[in-house]
């Protein structure tokens, strides 16, 4: 099962966060207080692997603290959407619904524990329509009239026509009948069948089916939702993925101190920093299956055991030393165990680890290829120690079944390098193949530039809570600061500047969706083997007609070659175009590209590099309320945008302010899943011959 979407409510600083749609990386960023930790610890409590137990001090928020502690039951704090993937028919057996309503579960937890279920592609009937009924009625009525009575059911024949008429004289106004207007006039109608009725009557099985179809309609309104059926909550509370959260805190030292760590294990009263790296300790130990308390107890001296009042005697210095022996033997074999389970996982570096136990201080000690001579494990790359206790929470706590696992880190790598963040964030992204991650941050280095879909931002709104919002450009109101943006913005920049330090090849575009565009349409030409740029493509957004020029002559490089740039078509790209040509660009306007050039008609913007289709299902699953369907009415061989303006002011529909961004994400993530072979090949021969003057 794959993590869809999730809200939070009601949970420390976050009153409603809002849907927070789920990626495969999923990046919530903000600056500090923002309330991003907030957000993954009740994901972690909606089923942690381990530990994540709900802490009404901490959790529950302060303004409604006496509320939520005197009536736990009546408050969750979270709900997540899940792709129910291959268990949807198990599910919809269980549930029964269709597959297609199993498709997706919402799982809600409450602060009390517990758990319900909703479908929210169910919607279950809990009325019947007026005229259903009296047409069953009425129905019911003529085909006894002109039925074939039995010559004693003459009189039983004009009794029940005139009493079902006098029923559907009863029946309420109400355009929609509940279920107590339904049993009433089930019981009516039940009192009409005779108690005998004559064996060969053609009159009473009338009534009867009548009978049977109120009994069917009455279930169909009064049956219980899918998730309070019996064993629902359980199959899919059991199959939902469990979480794994990690944070700074837990982070190993090099030298551990054993009479605090068998305390602290046993404490549950350690603040968050203490009780982190208590929990970082107790998932070593078990990782390498040593118990903090017997290695005390195989170090013990026998002063320490008997005193200073007399010498040992023989047998217990052998005594002594076989524990000592036993111990140095468990460490070894421990060190050995940890060496080679991290090698399988962590390919860049051949790391040996050795554990050593001196009286009551235990040690980690670390050597590789490249340094040879063990040093302690915190003198070594704060890097190094993250990855060490990231990996030990996540494969100890995943217990074997870490594919499953959902990964939450809280503030990964903030220590590190930002060349090693930006490693880190690579890492992720190999990482997800088995695992969605949710991650927070605040570091330009760990924003993805070229997946900015997985962005969301996270922001303190003007009534003091927290919030999340995948419209990156979103305003924070009065206290507005750089913010979130900022961190996004700067890793737009870095974007820019690699483009130049590392011989990237930028294609200038206006806007934000033209990016998402050409992104996806450069991955499906390499990944087809169409093109073969000598240079990576980058396709910075200029941000609009006034800055077009800055960002041209910052992009011009150690060259001095002016960047190239893809226009729309309309009539503000052409006169931008024709601005850049007679000033910029006046000795190389041929590095001045316009969209129509490639696409063939007029007015052509970057939306119709794609076919019409292709984005009109898209906006459709968008806008879902209007009459008519934008698919219905595209045409080709015209400008899209145009067409979408008209269509919806045809349909009273308001477009958001920036639908033309949030449409390109989709139809990227659309078009990667998909593949080239959705796309027709006159498209594609199009595709190439404008990549080809890129080069």
């Amino acid at each position: 099962m794959k993590l869809k979407q999730f809200r939070v409510t009601n949970f420390r600083s976050v009153e409603d966060s809002g849907w927070i749609e789920a990626e495969k990386v999923t990046a919530l960023i903000g600056v500090n207080e923002s309330g991003k930790t907030n957000l993954l610890l009740p994901l972690w409590k909606l089923k942690p692997a381990l530990d994540g137990e709900i802490q009404p001090t901490s959790d529950f928020p302060k303004t409604m603290f006496g509320a939520i502690r005197n009536s736990a039951g009546d408050y969750h704090f979270i709900k997540a959407d899940f792709w129910t993937g291959t268990l949807s028919g198990k599910i919809s057996a269980r549930a029964g619904i269709s597959e297609d309503d199993a498709k997706i579960v919402r799982v809600i937890r409450f602060f009390d524990g517990s758990y319900s279920v909703e479908f929210p592609g169910f919607h279950r009937q809990t009325s019947i329509p007026r005229t259903e009924i009296i047409s069953q009625l009425e129905g019911c009525a003529t085909n006894i009239k002109a039925g074939q009575a039995l010559k004693q059911e003459k009189e039983l024949q004009v009794r029940l026509v005139e009493e079902l008429a006098d029923i559907v004289s009863q029946v309420p106004a109400d355009d929609e009948l509940r279920v107590i207007n339904l049993e009433a006039v089930k019981q009516k109608i039940d009192a009409l069948i005779p108690e005998e009725p004559a064996k060969t009557s053609a009159i009473v099985p009338i009534i009867g089916q009548l009978s049977d179809w109120l009994d069917e309609a009455f279930e169909r309104i009064s049956s219980p939702q899918p998730g309070d059926k019996e064993g629902v909550n359980e199959l899919v509370v059991s199959a939902i993925p469990s979480f794994v959260y990690y944070s700074n805190y837990g982070n190993l030292d090099s030298e551990i101190y054993l009479p605090h760590v068998v305390e602290n294990l046993k404490r549950d009263d350690l603040g968050s920093k203490e009780a982190a790296k208590a929990r970082t300790l107790r998932v070593l130990f078990s990782f390498v299956q040593l118990q903090p308390e017997e290695i005390l107890e195989l170090g013990r001296d026998f002063k320490d055991i008997h005193g200073q009042n007399r010498e040992p005697t023989a047998t217990e210095i052998a005594e002594i030393a076989e524990k000592k022996r036993t111990r140095s033997i468990l460490l070894q074999s421990a060190g050995a165990t940890l060496t080679q389970k991290f090698r399988d996982w962590w390919k860049q570096g051949n790391y040996r680890f050795r554990f050593e136990a001196d009286g009551n201080h235990f040690r980690i000690w670390v050597a590789d290829d490249r340094r040879p001579t063990e040093v302690e494990l915190e003198n070594r790359s704060t890097g190094l120690q993250w990855f060490l206790s990231f990996y030990l929470v996540f494969l100890v706590e995943s217990q074997g079944d870490h594919k499953r696992s959902i990964l939450l880190l809280d503030e990964p790598g903030m220590s590190l390098h930002p060349l090693a963040q930006r490693d880190l964030s690579a890492f992720f992204e190999s990482l997800a193949g088995t695992n969605q991650i949710l991650y927070t941050s605040h570091s330009p280095f760990l924003v993805d530039a070229d997946r900015l879909e997985r962005a969301r931002k996270v922001y303190v709104a003007a009534d003091g809570t927290t919030k999340a919002t995948a419209n990156l450009r979103h305003s924070e109101g009065k206290d507005e600061q750089a913010g979130a943006a900022y961190a996004v913005h700067s890793a737009l920049n870095l974007s820019v500047a690699e483009s130049l330090l590392v011989g990237c090849q930028p294609i200038l575009v206006e806007g934000a969706s033209d990016q998402h565009y050409l992104a996806a349409i450069k991955s499906l030409l390499l990944s087809a083997g169409k093109i073969k740029p000598k240079r990576e493509l980058v396709f910075p957004p200029c941000g609009g007609t006034k800055t077009a020029r800055v960002v041209a002559s910052i992009l011009t490089g150690r060259d001095e070659m002016l960047p190239k740039v893809l226009l729309d078509s309309d009539s503000s790209g052409k006169r931008l175009a024709d601005s850049l040509k007679g000033e910029l660009y006046a000795t190389n306007p041929e590095r001045v590209l316009l969209v129509a050039d490639y696409v063939g008609f007029e007015q052509a913007e970057v939306e119709d590099l794609f076919p019409p289709e292709y984005l009109a299902s898209e906006l459709d699953r968008i806008e879902r309320e209007p009459d008519e369907r934008l698919s219905d009415v595209i045409k080709e061989g015209e400008p899209f945008v145009g067409q979408v303006e008209q269509w919806a002011k045809k349909q009273g529909i308001v477009l958001a302010p920036h639908w033309k961004v949030h449409l390109a994400v989709r139809v990227k993530q659309m078009a990667l899943s998909r593949g080239i072979g959705d796309i027709p090949g006159n498209i594609v021969e199009k595709w190439v011959k404008m990549f080809e003057a890129f080069g």
